[in-house]
């Protein structure tokens, strides 16, 4: 089987996006649907079938030459090795499902072709991210994400509201891709090459210096597709679009492209202590800030945009703490909890009659189907960090990678985790309080769940629960096996006395206890809102939006202005509309010279003559009295 095959995972998807935006419209409403479905399947069985090209130090798959240039020679050339292979699994199989649940959330939606080769090309774009044996194949695919995202969140661009947030994550992720576009041009100028391996390999003959700006513009360009601090703005207002875009952005796609790179380079941003330390405090700093907005989010999806944003938070600290295999288990142990919240929370919305607040559901345990309480339940309590969760096994890794570090600082990042776990376990319950408990406050129309939208939660449900397998610790009789998968690339080895892992596992579970007490005592009866000053604050998200607007569009507007009137109009086109008047006013001067008539002509011309004459006749006179 030749290795080129590989090319056929991430390029079956662009095929079937390709088909429907050309002839989707034209062809049966199921040929739409099956083409979409069927392209992330196929591109599922086929990772699990060239799964082995993933051992050692993995197999490297060559289309041919993109760009050659002088000393510049980039091929489109793709690497599957043992980082990219269970990337490429979670994505494609997480997409399997959301691309099926998307089946019975859109069909009554009349522009099903559009959305269905979007969510295809989306799904190719985040392959190539992962599958990018260079940075500027990962590039391509990295700009073809945040295209997508605009089409996607903006999908029901009719809604002014919508059209914006799609906007809105696109220009502000842009911010971000200019960072990582710097130093993928630095780093070439540095090594001579874009291929990932390469760079990695000559990482240590960069000088400490460069190495903290390069990571520091790596950060930064993560911080745009994760949604990290301070580029965070564009993810609670991304739920402006159809609920499977919201899963797939939190769970395969978009947020976790920003982990990967970090991951994918680490062997370069882990020669800079101050560059891992900064990683870790923008990863602690956006949990704790998206813990706390959460906490007040009326809108089901924000409550859940939010703590997407914190959990990533907590993986971006697991590279800051040096494990990889750390981040990689959390992001796909969250890629399954969070898809299934999400899809859970669209079947929510459906019952309550296209309802998003949670203020206004309530009772929904008696109205709904019976599996959708469990199956919300089961996601919450990964998010939450149950015990025996998923979550709970890649969160509590974390934590204790954090807590066993060398630096004395990363005792603070670890108190932060600690407190977001707890704001994370009141918020989530809160949230099934609000929407499952109590009498309903709501007074729509609901829906009836079609059952294309059920049954896909239940594998995620049970991927979620029993994601701890994934990475399961020694201390219970795990084998670490992604840790040990990863080889060369897990990154540390966190390790500590099985005193102190049972310390930090009994805190987690007093965390959990009083989160959950907590939400039970304030949520379990529905006691009305609170219309604080805090809450209004941490409700507009701290009011990050404003702050934006101050600091930065209000400025540049300004500056923007005074460009445009001060220079452009005052300046430039005043100089241009004087001289323009005044060869208009001496044009009609020798317009009214003109009157057609001989004489007047002849009548010039003798005074023309005499005037002449007159001169030359002067000029004789001064020159003989010269003499």
């Amino acid at each position: 089987m030749s290795e080129t095959l590989l090319f056929l995972i991430p390029l079956l998807p662009l095929a079937c996006a390709v088909v429907n935006m050309l002839f989707g419209m034209r062809l049966p409403r199921l040929f739409a649907e099956t083409t979409a479905v069927a392209g992330v399947a196929t591109s599922t069985a086929l990772t699990l079938l060239f799964w082995d090209y993933s051992v050692g130090e993995g197999t490297r798959a060559v289309l041919g030459t993109w760009l050659s240039s002088g000393s510049l020679d980039v091929a489109f050339a793709l690497r599957f090795d043992a980082l990219a292979a269970p990337m490429t699994l979670m994505v494609t199989g997480v997409a399997t499902l959301i691309h099926l649940y998307a089946v019975g959330y859109m069909h009554e939606d009349q522009d099903y072709a559009r959305f269905f080769g979007l969510l295809n090309l989306f799904v190719f774009a985040m392959l190539t991210i992962v599958l990018a044996d260079n940075l500027l194949v990962l590039f391509l695919g990295w700009e073809g994400v945040g295209l997508c995202s605009y089409g996607l969140i903006g999908f029901w661009y009719s809604k002014l509201d919508n059209a914006k947030a799609g906007t809105k994550a696109f220009m502000v992720t842009r911010v971000g891709d200019v960072f990582f576009g710097i130093a993928l041009l630095w780093l070439f100028s540095l090594t001579g090459t874009l291929s990932i391996s390469e760079i990695n390999a000559q990482a240590a003959s960069i000088s400490p210096g460069v190495v903290i700006v390069l990571t520091l513009l790596l950060l930064l360009g993560a911080c745009g597709k994760s949604a990290q601090l301070p580029l965070m703005t564009w993810l609670a207002d991304a739920m402006a679009g159809p609920t499977p875009v919201s899963a797939l952005i939190h769970a395969a796609t978009m947020v976790t492209a920003g982990v990967y790179l970090l991951c994918r380079m680490f062997p370069l941003i882990s020669l800079s202590a101050v560059g891992m330390t900064a990683i870790t405090a923008i990863g602690a700093l956006t949990a704790l800030y998206a813990a706390t907005c959460a906490l007040a989010q009326r809108e089901i999806k924000r409550v859940l945009a939010y703590s997407t944003m914190s959990q990533v938070g907590y993986m971006f600290m697991a590279v800051g703490a040096g494990t990889v295999s750390g981040a990689m288990f959390h992001l796909l142990t969250h890629a399954f909890f969070k898809a299934l919240l999400f899809m859970a929370a669209g079947c929510v919305i459906h019952l309550a009659g296209n309802e998003n607040d949670i203020f206004k559901m309530g009772g929904l345990a008696r109205r709904s189907p019976p599996e959708l309480l469990w199956v919300f339940l089961a996601g919450a309590v990964c998010l939450a960090g149950v015990p025996l969760t998923g979550g709970f096994f890649s969160k509590d890794g974390i934590l204790l990678a954090l807590f066993t570090h060398g630096d004395p600082v990363y005792k603070l990042f670890w108190l932060v985790g600690v407190i977001t776990a707890l704001l994370t376990a009141f918020y989530t319950f809160r949230l099934v309080y609000l929407v499952f408990a109590g009498e309903p406050r709501g007074h729509g129309h609901p829906h009836t769940i079609p059952m294309q939208m059920r049954w896909p939660l239940w594998p995620l449900a049970l991927l979620g629960l029993a994601g701890g397998l994934l990475n399961l610790p020694v201390l219970v009789g795990g084998g670490e096996r992604l840790h040990h998968w990863l080889g060369g690339q897990a990154g540390r080895h966190v390790t500590a006395s099985h005193n102190l892992e049972w310390l930090l596992i009994g805190l987690a579970i007093v965390i959990v206890a009083v989160g959950w007490a907590a939400a039970h005592w304030r949520y379990r009866v529905f006691r009305g809102a609170r219309d604080t000053k805090t809450t209004r604050f941490l409700l507009d998200g701290w009011r990050a939006d404003q702050l934006v607007d101050l600091m930065i569009l209000r400025p540049f507007n300004a500056i923007a202005g005074f460009c445009w009137i001060g220079c452009d109009r005052t300046l430039f086109d005043g100089t241009l509309n004087v001289l323009a008047s005044q060869a208009r006013a001496s044009g009609n001067l020798l317009r009214r010279m003109t009157t057609g008539r001989l004489s007047s002509y002849l009548a010039a011309f003798a005074w023309g003559f005499l005037l002449i004459l007159g001169w030359v006749l002067m000029t004789l006179v001064g020159r003989g009295g010269g003499h």
